[in-house]
Order: structure tokens, then sequence, then C-alpha cells
């Protein structure tokens, strides 16, 4: 069970402060605070994330935990064990977490702007029970004991820094640090106390009694360590104050539930118990008890008894030692093991003794070992082994148990040794047919997770309707609404724009309008088949389409263009734009604008699963839509799958989605800076960003200088962080020919692809699955994404293979037609008597031959 808060430390802070919270620990450090704690610590880099070679190094330095970027969880992924690692997130950038990664860290730390316990409590659900979940909010908070009970009530802990924490009383800005520990404690008693166990740290955690503990009693223990605890009949109860049996605390941990405690102490003088024994519960044994013998011996052994020769001759005692161990080594039973193990533990422990180390002095060394993540090669020394010493070189190692997997070395990623923003390579000439397939796959999308998740939000907007998506708009989008739905005309006032955003909307407009108006069929299909049977293919606009644009606060007109334009070119009678609203719970005016250009009918201010539902099932003020187009997160995707599923909602939507992608191919005539900022232009997404560079016979100095653009290039981006995660799992793949750079290409069905070739338009002919295609150094992707006229909602995840883009089709549907003249009908009739009778279907024939019985 985590501390109910983990403490922030700060720079300047006072030892006894230090000290106090150490017996609450864990304390979360940086990297400049690491040397001023001795107690257990996690490590967080308030800079940058840390790197694979920082991480190593701090668990084998001692830190009980670091957190760590996703990138990072995935390059250590069975290397190091999981209750090492706390995966870092940002809660501006939270995308669904997979099963494998959550599997592979003990908890989250998140960083939040401010404490919302709402947010929070949602955020919360989508862990294991067992995970940690810790929030450090970036904006400077006052702590109180409430906040800390509503964050346990949700299994969460808050990060406070030391600056808002004493030993002194509460005050307006700081809280007592024993406050904040009981704070989220409950209890079922009437006197409203607290059972605690009390155990021996010198003696392996042997419980030495129960008693009782208050409020003030926590308190007064963590600030002074000494054990303070609260008599049912006296009031506060300082152990030893009168006998002499005092206590130090060493830690105080809650249970499970929060409603019971555990102190470890060294207890001083003749026991615990008030009949004078160690415990309540007996006396030692074992090893313990061996110890205390053993200690007791060295003080009052006679001269001349075996114990005392031990203790002054070391000779005799190291021949004790290595005798018993070779003994053990030549034991064949169970039995014989065990009996010569307990004597070489015997001789062991004097030795220990004798030198004054104690049992926790060996649990302390075992422990500081088990911290290390690295462990030598293991074999024994050269006069132990017969010769078969191994090398002495370090080899990476889980500590227990045995790893799964060699942790990355440098050669395999060179991002884990320097801060250079570098992508992975492979070489497709030495590459197995196994090895291929592997770097065509993408991240296994875990869609039905997501799905049920999505679930019980769709649900409540079904059964809600408006009230239930201005309740989950102003939980998730913090913006409380009058009405969801803005219908036309469209205030003036809410569409004022920079002239210069205006202009570029209106000529991206145009563009797109053109070229999507250009797909539309200007008439039916007629073709007559036999003589007297005509064959028509006509198309119809689809009714009601919603058209899902992500933002909020963000400002994304362009897919509103991409959207909106191709339903308005189609003819839709009813378009629904949906759009997140800003806090104030306006629509930004960007996106207002290009709802007045393409014609929507209806404005709908949500965003998430709950729009994706409103549209689908319709509600007081939402129209029903009968299919819904739009990229969004998981939540949306999540979404749009299930409703499309639901015979209900009669609903379709345009296309699997998944993380974006591209696909760049260059040669060596392709410019260095422009190849890096295609790869960047969509690797800035998402961490989850798919970017794949094939490289046609590219010399080291020119793949070296595409290299150094990307990571010069990236360090200058604002979305530096996200870059950095998603390409150091992208790929370089190099190739000798542009038919085997293509071949690759098809077989991976990119949602975008660029060609830097000398010859780029020669290419496009081998061009098989690809979502859109950007042909020649001068036609970035940002084109395609804006204004220059196709549609940027494009099939990811593979499915260019099967999918098209949106396009002025994808808001039609193809209603087919015949019209079978007297004579056709006598030519057609008898085949299909024919065929209807081949299948038993005998209504379908007679259909056709009561007519031709007319003739």
């Amino acid at each position: 069970m985590p501390s109910p808060y983990l403490p922030l430390i700060g720079e300047g802070i006072e030892s006894s402060l230090i000290t106090a919270l150490g017996r609450i620990g864990p304390v979360l450090v940086t990297p400049s605070t690491i040397s001023l704690v001795d107690c257990h610590y996690i490590v967080y880099s308030d800079a940058e994330p840390p790197s694979t070679q920082d991480t190593l190094k701090w668990l084998d330095e001692g830190a009980a935990q670091v957190a760590v970027s996703m990138a990072i969880v995935k390059e250590l992924l069975g290397s190091v064990p999981p209750e090492r690692l706390l995966l870092l997130l940002d809660a501006s950038s939270v995308t669904a977490i997979p099963d494998k990664i959550q599997k592979s860290v003990s908890g989250i730390l998140l960083k939040i702007p401010a404490v919302d316990i709402d947010f929070i409590s949602s955020f919360r659900n989508f862990f294991r029970p067992e995970s940690s979940v810790y929030v450090l909010p970036t904006s400077p908070i006052t702590p109180s004991a409430h906040t800390i009970r509503e964050l346990a009530r949700a299994n969460v802990s808050p990060v406070i820094p030391t600056s808002n924490l004493t030993i002194s009383t509460t005050s307006s800005s700081q809280l007592n640090v024993g406050e904040a520990f009981a704070a989220p404690l409950t209890t079922d008693r009437p006197d409203g106390l607290f059972p605690t166990i009390v155990s021996s740290y010198l003696h392996g955690g042997k419980s030495l009694g129960l008693v009782y503990s208050s409020h003030e009693s926590i308190t007064e223990s963590i600030v002074t360590g000494k054990g303070v605890y609260q008599s049912r009949k006296h009031g506060l109860w300082r152990k030893g104050e009168t006998s002499g049996a005092t206590q130090e605390v060493v830690s105080i941990r809650a249970d499970c539930d929060l409603d019971a405690l555990e102190f470890q102490v060294v207890q001083r003088g003749v026991g615990f118990c008030h009949l004078g024994t160690p415990s309540c519960f007996g006396d030692l044994h074992g090893l313990a008890r061996l110890e205390r013998t053993l200690q007791g011996r060295l003080e009052a052994a006679p001269e001349g008894s075996y114990t005392r020769r031990l203790f002054n001759d070391k000779e005799l005692l190291n021949s004790k030692i290595m005798e018993e161990a070779d003994e053990l080594c030549t034991a064949k039973t169970k039995e014989e093991v065990a009996f010569e193990a307990a004597d070489l533990l015997y001789f062991t422990l004097t030795r220990c003794v004798a030198v004054g180390v104690s049992i926790s002095d060996i649990e302390k060394s075992l422990d500081k070992k088990h911290m290390k993540v690295s462990r030598r090669a293991g074999d024994a020394k050269p006069q132990w082994s017969k010769g078969k010493a191994g090398p002495d070189n370090q080899v990476k190692a889980e500590a227990d148990p045995a790893p799964t997997k060699p942790l990355p070395t440098p050669t395999t990623q060179p991002s884990a040794v320097s801060n250079m923003i570098q992508m992975r390579t492979a070489n497709l000439a030495s590459v197995s047919p196994s090895e291929r397939s592997e770097l065509l796959r993408r991240p296994v999308l875990r869609s039905d997770e997501m799905i049920s998740k999505a679930k019980p939000i769709i649900d409540q907007v079904r059964s809600g309707g408006d009230k239930a998506l201005k309740e989950l708009t102003a939980k998730f989008d913090k913006a409380i609404l009058q009405d969801v739905i803005v219908r036309p005309p469209y205030s003036p006032e809410g569409m004022t724009l920079d002239p210069k955003v205006k202009d570029a909307i209106d000529r991206a407009y145009s563009n797109i309008y053109k070229f999507h108006a250009a797909q539309a069929e200007k008439e039916p299909l007629v073709v007559e088949t036999m003589p007297g049977v005509v064959c028509t293919r006509f198309a119809r606009p689809i009714a009601r389409v919603g058209l899902y644009v992500p933002g909020g606060t963000a400002v994304l007109p362009s897919t509103a263009l991409m959207l909106g334009i191709p339903a308005q070119v189609a003819g839709c009678g009813e378009i629904v734009l949906a759009v997140p609203p800003r806090p104030d719970g306006s629509i930004v005016p960007e996106v207002l604008y290009v709802a007045h250009l393409v014609g929507a009918s209806a404005v709908l201010k949500a965003g998430g699963a709950q729009a994706i539902a409103a549209m689908a099932y319709g509600t007081e003020t939402v129209p029903k839509v009968d299919k819904i187009f739009g990229p969004g997160n998981q939540w949306v995707t999540a979404a749009k799958m299930s409703v499309q599923n639901d015979t209900d909602a009669l609903v379709s939507i345009d296309m699997p989605a998944g993380p974006s992608e591209v696909l760049v191919i260059a040669d060596q005539t392709g410019e260095p800076s422009f190849v890096a900022a295609d790869l960047l232009s969509q690797a800035e997404h998402g961490v989850d960003s798919q970017v794949v560079l094939v490289a046609v016979s590219l010399t080291p100095d020119r793949l070296h200088a595409i290299e150094h653009e990307v990571d010069i290039q990236a360090k200058a981006l604002p979305r530096v962080d996200i870059i950095r995660e998603s390409i150091s799992k992208s790929l370089i793949v190099e190739t000798t020919s542009i038919e085997e750079a293509l071949a690759f290409s098809n077989d991976y069905a990119p949602e975008h692809l660029i060609l830097h070739l000398q010859d780029a338009p020669a290419a496009v002919k081998l061009v098989e699955n690809a979502g859109s295609v950007f042909v020649g150094s001068y036609s970035p992707e940002s084109c395609g994404d804006y204004a220059s006229g196709t549609n940027h909602t494009l099939p990811t995840n593979g499915y260019a293979r099967q999918f098209s883009g949106v396009n002025t089709l994808s808001f039609q549907k193809h209603i087919t037609s015949q019209e079978v003249s007297k004579d056709g009908l006598k030519d057609l009739g008898p085949i299909v008597v024919t065929l209807a009778e081949c299948e038993g279907l005998e209504a379908h024939a007679n259909a056709v031959r009561v007519r031709l019985n007319k003739m």
C-alpha cells in the first residue's frame, strides 16, 4: 500500500523534515536532490525524461523506482522488474496504456495542471487496482487533509512538495507531515483509534505486540521518531517513558484498507512486553534467537570455552566456516543439506557478531544487492572454478528472477546511449523473411479493451440524452453548457477571424472543393446488357452525416474542411459537425466559420465518446445521423466501432482508425533537411505515431546527414518530448533499388507515402497500397493536410490495402435499377427460370413464368 502522499524533496530542506518523511516513505526526488535522502526514494526528472542509461544508473545506486516515459518502459520490457518502474504521463497527452505496458510498471506518476478529483477518479479506473497512482500538480497548490482524503477514496496519492510540508503546526501554506499521513485513515471503532501492529526491525519484522494509535500519537511518532501510542485507558502513551524500554521508529505503514497500521521499531531495554520479554507473542526463535545468544556470549563467554575460542581465534573460525561450506556442498539428502546449512549459518553468524554485524545489517546488504539491475557474469573466482572462470565484463540482467531478455545495448538502441533523437535501422538485404514481417508490424491496437471502457459513456448518453451530454462535457471538457447544439445562422461575432487566417481558410476551401467536386458523378451509369434489358447505377447522398472534429482548445479547421466539403458536394441533407467546446462553452471561431462555409445544419458542442453516441442515437436536440466520419483519440475510435456494431443505432463509419503514420522513400537526390522535416511532421502527432524512412542506396554519409537533421530539427520543435518517443521506435529500412523500396511500402500500406526520388512521377505507377502519395521533393505531406485539395482523412494501420481515404463518394450510396421490356423478358426470362429452378426457388421462377405465359 503506497503512502497516503508522496513528498517531493526540494532544495534547502531541513534535515529534521527529511528524517520525519523517511519514516513514512518513499519520497520523490529529482537527480539534484538524491544526495539529500537516506530512505526509500523514487527518482523523477523534472527537466527531461530520463534516458535508459540514467534509469539503470539510478536503479543500481539504490532508487526504489524511477519514473520513466513509455518509450523507456518499452526498451526495458522484461529486463527490469515491474516494481522498479513508474510510468510518467502528462494529463494533456494521455493515451490508452496497453496491458503489456501496465504489467511492466508498478504504477503511474501523472503530471496534471490542478487536482481535479473527478478527472483523476475517471483516470484511475483505467489502471489495475494494485497499481500505485501518484498525481503531481504542475501549478502551485495548497495541500489539505481533505484533498488527501478525497484522493485516497479514488486509490490515488498526491505528490506534495516539501515546501508545503512542516513538522510544526499546520498553517495556511504548510501541512503537518503527520496530519497529512493520518488524513485518509479510517476506523470503525467507537473510540476512533487504529489497531497497530508493532514489529521489530532488527528481527526481520517479528511481531512484538498489538497497540492502538490516534491521530495525535501518529503525528508525534512521525515527527519525533519515538514509539508513541494511544492507551485506551490512560491517553497518550510514550513507550518506555518510565520503564526505559524505549523505541526508535524506523517506518510507519498503513494497510491496504487504511484502517490499521504497522510500526517497525528498534526496541530498547528489556523488551516490548510488560513481562520483560522481547515480544508479547513469546520469545525469539531461529536466526534472531541465535544472534541474541551469540551477542550475549561475546560479552560473557568464559575464557577457554569453545565460543570464546571462536571469537578470539580468527584462523579457527575461518577454518570452521570453510569446513562447513565444504560439507554443505557435498551433502546429498534434504536432511543433510539442512543440517550442514545450520552449522554453516552458526559459524557465519559468529563471524558477523564478532565484528559487530547484525542480521539487519545483512538484510540491508541483501536489499542493496537486490536493488541492482546489472550483474556480473556470475562465474566463480579461478581458485574455486577449476579453470572455468568467465569474462569479467558487466552484463545486464534482471536481479530476480532470471531475465526474459537482455537489456538494450548501445549498438542496438543508439537513443539509449546519448541524447540524440535517432531512429532504428534495418537492412533488407540481411533480414530473414520473419524479420521482414516484424518490420511491417504496427503496435497491436487493443480495440476490445477501449470499446468496453467507452461503453458506459455511450450508454449514459443513450439513456440520458442532453442532460447526460451536459454532465459529461462538464466532467471531461470543464465547460458548462446551456445548450448542446448551435444551429445556423451562426453568429458573426463567433466567426471573427484574423484576416490572414480567414483568407487561408477561403483559399483552402476553394482547392478542396474543386478537387472533390470533380469526383462527383454527373450522370447515371446506363448499360443495355442485352436487347430490351437496361441496367442503371445512380448516386444519392447519404441523408444525415455526423462529422467529428477533434479540438476543444486546439484549432483544427482543416479537419472541418476535409469532412464538410465532400458532404456539401455530395448533397447531404443534414450535416452535423461535432467539436469539443472551449472552457467558456463556445466553439473556436475557425471551426465555426468552416461550419458556415460547408452549410452545416448543426454544430454539436461535445467531444469524445459522448459526441459519437449523441450523433449515433440522437438526443432531444441532437439529430441522429446515418454515417459518422472523422479522426479522434482512442475514445472516439472505440465509440465509433461500438455504435457501428449496434443494430439499434443503424449507423456506419468512415473507416477504422489508428495512429498517424508516414513512409518516406528517398534516394541520393533527396535533400536531407526536407526528408527529416517530412518524417517529423507525422512524428509530432503522438508518441504512437509510425514513422518509416526507406533509403534507396543511400551512402552512410547521406544517411547520417538525414539523421543529423532529424535530431537538430526535432530539438527546435515545441513537441520535442512527443517526437523523442515516437522517433525512438521508428525505423530506417535500407534497400538497394526503387522496386525493392516500393515493394516494402506496398506491403506496409502507409497512410502517407512521400517520394523523394530523382524521377518521383515515374515511381507512382509502382504504388499499389497507400492512403495518399506526395510526389517529389516539393510536395510535403503538410500540403495534403491543409490545402492542396486532396483529403487528409486517410486509412491507417495497414488498412490502405482495403480502404480509400475519405472522398466525395464516401458521402454517397449507389443505387442500381433495371428496366426490362416485353421483348427483353422473352429472351431473359427463360434464363432466370432455369437458374431459379436450379436453386429450388420456385417462387422466383414463377414471378417470371406468369409473365411469359401472358405473352
